[in-house]
């Protein structure tokens, strides 16, 4: 029987009740721990836990900054996306470091409580929680948030109340359980185990997939064996960094979908005429298959996979065109050009020569965040604490200056982290929504499904199908094996790649290896009970966080290398892999550079068949911005230069009309700033349904700036949309009505 926990050289810190070990680090670190353990536990949700993993990083740091001189609170005392946080500062406690562990802790507590409620591993979770409260000496059943200027035990609580607060308006839909508001897939679902895809509407669209049963990322059983597309209108979340002039609105069904970042049209398959960009679709999506054929050992391949000969790579192509001399195609990889020597060492980089089938295998599950992963956002937290753990690593602020106690280098390398993933998950996940592009399985079984599109004179074409390339793709002859009865196959589709999960009976021996198979039956390497996560591909998640948490890696440390020029991850014979045998022998992944690993992340989930290099690049290019971006935000917070918050929604500081407070109180008044001179102001409320619920005319003249209230009445609590029509004002909010 395979472990089901592995001893990692690296990354992975399981933590259970708060040890010695952990009372080592400071508080902020501690309550991350458990923060990550708690993902661990919960369901499979990028984009919900990237924002936890922000959110919880705000409170600590707001904590932290509330005592310090110099630094900045980012919601305290501040208006963020709508939401105002009354503070007047605090007292100067005796000790202040005591006063920022207390406060941080209460802030985690309380927010950590409130975000898992629901979770399958609520039990064990608020377990952990408590116990840490506990080992820390606080009070758990203190909950006030009074004289929270004199109390730090009260300003954590007043901290997590208010995040819980702008949460609830923050465009996630977290009351309504992150539950979709608009989107509606065009795609009947595909079932996997049916051979083919004959229920493909739309072959440029996502295509939800039927399971036998679902079982997520996180290892959990999901009753919907149908998964809904998860977070497609995650771009209007209010961001961290992300402005309005990266901000594109597209319109599909009556619905403005928010992308940051646009990076444009992915390759469309045109179903009636060859060429163009429709060869980039079927190149893309057949490189895939192709790179499935590298997932055996069996071939004979062997790589040196040490920094001496992966890693470092120059510049990306600008053009899709251009991915044609990114990827090597038929051997596997990239251009990226290995590192002549360790800068730290001043010595070549040792080689570590493998089967290249055992790299790839263990590159695809290592980083597709499989069970008990905190998912791609967390993972980079684990790298950072990694990192912050290294003998060799100071904490000196982007390299310089004096060493920072650890409080303070945690709340501060947490915030800028917790920034740039959360950014990625908005931007990448806004393109997802908005452009809705297929995956791999739909896309592969769809060609294959047209025929070819190699020879009009030869069976089977259709300007639609896939290329045959000998030796990778072909049609099935007579006497092929697998022709079937009576010849039924003979002119169809077959590849040479990765069999699939039906020539795996026991996971603890058996490997499915690679041959020929129909193209009805292509399978990514993935689990049989979730195959391939359910939103769309374009971009790339893992792109897109990893770029992004690379380069906020490199910034913080001041040093594009990991300590010692080296990180590195075991992954032990016969022990690694989840749902077949291997790997055949001891690999031990290694990067010199975040960038390095970053760019290993993304090939990852080519060879897992889960994305086509255009889904990668233009994850990879957003995510360095991201990155780069979210440190800059975050230094300006650090060094108290920030001299006004951007709202990062409608209600942001150009908008012509601000909704306050978001969320009200039924019953209680509610406020509309005008920014803009205007005449006779019609206000709606509409329920999510779309029925208007409450109407009411502004009459006369309004000036610059001038705010005008009124009470809420009659109206139950819930989500709802409040219009605000005149000559020069049309907008609509999001509207939370609380108890």
């Amino acid at each position: 029987m395979k472990k089901t926990i592995l001893t990692f050289c690296i990354l992975i810190s399981i933590v259970s009740i708060p040890s010695t070990i952990n009372a080592q680090h400071s508080a902020a670190r501690q309550w991350k721990e458990v923060l990550l353990e708690a993902i661990r536990n919960d369901y499979a949700r990028p984009t919900i836990h990237a924002r936890n993993l922000f959110h919880t990083s705000v409170a600590m740091y707001d904590a932290w900054a509330a005592y310090d001189n110099i630094a900045q609170t980012y919601l305290l005392g501040k208006t963020v996306g709508g939401y105002t946080c009354p503070f007047n500062g605090v007292s100067t406690p005796s000790n202040i470091k005591e006063a920022q562990k207390e406060a941080i802790s209460y802030a985690a507590y309380r927010l950590l409580n409130h975000r898992f409620i629901g979770s399958p591993g609520e039990q064990g979770s608020m377990f952990r929680f408590d116990s840490l409260m506990i080992s820390l000496g606080y009070d758990t059943s203190f909950t006030s948030t009074d004289n929270y200027n004199n109390s730090p035990a009260a300003l954590g609580n007043y901290i997590a109340q208010s995040i819980i607060a702008f949460g609830f308006q923050d465009g996630s839909n977290e009351q309504g359980s992150y539950a979709n508001l608009y989107y509606m897939p065009v795609n009947p679902p595909l079932i996997p185990i049916i051979p083919g895809d004959t229920s493909l509407v739309d072959p440029n669209r996502w295509q939800p997939l039927t399971l036998d049963v679902f079982i997520d990322q996180a290892g959990n059983i999901i009753g919907n064996t149908t998964p809904d597309f998860l977070s497609p209108e995650w771009g209007e979340v209010i961001p961290f960094s992300l402005n309005q002039n990266e901000l594109t609105k597209f319109n599909r069904d009556n619905y403005d979908y928010w992308v940051y970042h646009d990076p444009g049209v992915p390759p469309l398959l045109d179903t009636s005429a060859v060429g163009g960009i429709s060869d980039e679709y079927i190149w893309n999506f057949s490189l895939v298959s192709i790179w499935s054929s590298q997932l055996t050992p069996s071939d004979n391949v062997v790589w040196d996979i040490s920094p001496a000969s992966i890693g470092n790579i120059k510049s990306f192509p600008e053009t899709i065109y251009g991915y044609h001399n990114f990827y090597k195609e038929f051997l596997g990889g990239d251009i990226s050009e290995g590192h002549t020597i360790n800068p730290y060492t001043g010595q070549p980089y040792t080689p570590q020569l493998v089967p290249r089938g055992d790299y790839t295998r263990v590159l695809a599950e290592f980083w597709a965040d499989g069970p008990a992963s905190e998912t791609p956002p967390g993972h980079w937290f684990t790298i950072l604490n990694y990192v912050n753990d290294h003998t060799l690593f100071e904490k000196r602020f982007n390299g310089a200056g004096p060493i920072l106690d650890e409080l303070e280098w945690d709340v501060k390398a947490y915030f800028i982290m917790g920034g740039a993933v959360h950014d990625a998950a908005i931007a990448s996940w806004g393109i997802k929504g908005w452009y809705d592009y297929i995956r791999p399985i739909s896309a592969i079984r769809c060609m294959a499904g047209f025929g070819q599109s190699s020879e009009s004179n030869s069976p089977n074409y259709h300007p639609a199908g896939i290329k045959l390339i000998p030796g990778y793709i072909e049609l099935v002859k007579a006497g092929d094996v697998l022709e079937g009865l009576q010849g039924a196959n003979i002119n169809k589709i077959k590849l040479y790649t990765w069999k699939g999960p039906a020539y795996i009976n026991n996971p603890d021996t058996d490997t499915a290896g690679v041959g020929w198979i129909l193209a009805d039956n292509w399978w990514p390497y993935q689990r049989p009970t979730f195959i391939t996560p359910p939103f769309a591909g374009y971009i790339s998640g893992h792109s897109t966080y990893s770029r992004a948490a690379a380069e906020v890696m490199t910034l913080l440390t001041g040093d594009e290398y990991f300590p010692g020029g080296m990180g590195e991850f075991l992954a032990p014979k016969n022990e690694f892999l989840v749902f077949e045998e291997g790997p055949s022998v001891d690999v031990v992944l290694q990067w010199a550079t975040y960038r390095d690993a970053s760019d290993q992340c993304s090939l990852s989930r080519i060879w897992g068949g889960i994305h086509p290099p255009a889904d990668d690049i233009p994850g990879r290019i957003i995510g360095k911005v991201i990155g780069v971006e979210a440190f800059q935000l975050a230094e300006q917070y650090f060094n108290g230069s920030v001299t006004s918050v951007e709202d990062k929604n409608e209600t942001n500081v150009t908008a012509k009309a601000v909704v306050y407070p978001n969320p009200v109180r039924s019953g209680n008044q509610l406020n509309i700033k005008i920014n803009v001179p205007a005449q006779s102001v019609d206000i709606k409320i509409y329920n999510i349904l779309g029925q208007l619920v409450f109407s009411k005319k502004l009459e006369g003249s309004f000036h610059n700036l001038q705010t005008v209230s009124f009470n809420i009445r009659n109206i139950s609590t819930g989500i709802y949309f409040l219009t605000l029509n005149s000559q020069v004002i049309k907008s609509t909010h999001k509207l939370l009505i609380i108890k």
